[in-house]
């Protein structure tokens, strides 16, 4: 797959694969195409991050109505206004108002990351359905109160983690879980991206250590996710370092990291992010994932999966499209015994995992997790 291919394109090209396909198969005898029992109310409360994974969803599931968005900022307002997914939803100001006028199943939660933790907890107490955007929160007493929120209230809750819908890390899950690369012990990932000031890619809250909360809980808990995930290991101790270098523009937000963790088998997982990857590239962002085991290799690079092992040598992996997009998929699994891909657990333990990254990097100490 070319490098020109961004993971928003291999995961709408996946939607479309997965759609086609499915929709080929509705013929008497065959499965048919996940549907809702009934038509679900969904709001969104702001538009950062990953709310187009709700518009994505809406697009696959028909009974997904989105009838209001809390958006107050002029960014956020000409997002809303130039959408035609949402040109039905009624759009308000203040979140809270969002809560107390609209009767909803359903939220997703695309606000600033310091606002998070409390939009959370309001939705929590109305009984809805939430799936938040990354990191779910910016210290760990805000993680305390919103578990026990969670548990108080029986909420049901996922977390914006994209990644791992994409078909090229569904067919390194299913590689490692296989036993085919035996048993893990050096992962190591990357996430690479263009910084984007001129085209408006980074809002004012980003720049300030109080509103975004850094580099690591923000685009290293993707990684750190995958990495746990796919490699099947808990992590159990943390080192890490972060600053950054140049660019007096993005004031406090870091543009480089680099973390460690000592997982329960005795082996290393490592992760380097950065916003350096220069304007010229022809893909916003660089993502690798490389999980060696002790019989062989998996690897993710520039859209592509590789496998080595003793036995059969290289070879190209094959991937295919096996789940609707996340929020659909969050949906679906609200009734019924269909399971949805991110347990909650997993939710608030890499959470946990990215803020004691960030501890250690502040603190210059090794941190257990």
């Amino acid at each position: 797959m070319p490098e020109t291919w961004s993971r928003r394109s291999v995961l709408q090209a996946a939607t479309a694969a997965w759609a086609s396909r499915t929709a080929a198969q509705e013929a008497p005898g065959t499965s048919e195409r996940p549907r809702l029992p009934r038509p679900v109310r969904v709001g969104i409360i702001g538009l950062d991050g990953h709310y187009s994974e709700v518009l994505e969803a809406a697009k696959f599931l028909s009974d997904i109505q989105v009838v209001a968005v809390a958006a107050s900022s002029p960014r956020e307002i000409s997002r809303f206004t130039g959408n035609r997914v949402l040109a039905a939803a009624r759009r308000y100001d203040d979140y809270r108002q969002l809560l107390d006028s609209e009767k909803l199943e359903a939220v997703a939660l695309c606000d600033a990351n310091h606002q998070r933790a409390a939009s959370l907890i309001a939705c929590a107490e109305r009984g809805l359905a939430i799936a938040a955007e990354k990191p779910l929160v910016l210290t760990l007493e805000e993680l305390d109160a919103v578990k026990k929120s969670v548990a108080r209230h029986g909420t049901r809750l996922t977390m914006l983690l994209p990644m791992r819908f994409e078909p090229p890390f569904l067919a390194m899950k299913a590689i490692v879980s296989g036993g085919q690369i035996g048993e893990p012990a050096a992962l190591a990932a990357q996430k690479s991206y263009q910084l984007g000031l001129r085209r408006g890619l980074r809002p004012e809250w980003m720049k300030s250590r109080r509103s975004y909360g850094g580099t690591i809980p923000f685009i290293g808990i993707h990684m750190v996710d995958l990495m746990r995930w796919i490699g099947g290991r808990e992590f159990v101790e943390t080192a890490a370092f972060q600053s950054t270098v140049g660019f007096p523009e993005i004031g406090e937000m870091e543009n480089n990291a680099a973390v460690i963790y000592r997982m329960d088998n005795r082996g290393t997982a490592s992760l380097r992010l950065d916003y350096l990857r220069p304007e010229a590239a022809s893909s916003h962002g660089d993502d690798r994932l490389r999980i060696a085991g002790t019989r062989g290799v998996v690897e993710y690079r520039a859209g592509e999966v590789t496998l080595i092992t003793a036995e059969a040598g290289l070879r190209v992996v094959q991937v295919r499209p096996r789940h609707p997009p996340l929020f659909a998929d969050f949906l679906l699994s609200l009734d019924g015994d269909r399971k949805h891909l991110i347990a909650v657990d997993d939710v608030f333990r890499v959470t946990e995992l990215v803020l004691r990254s960030r501890e250690a990097a502040e603190s210059g100490r090794v941190v257990r997790c």
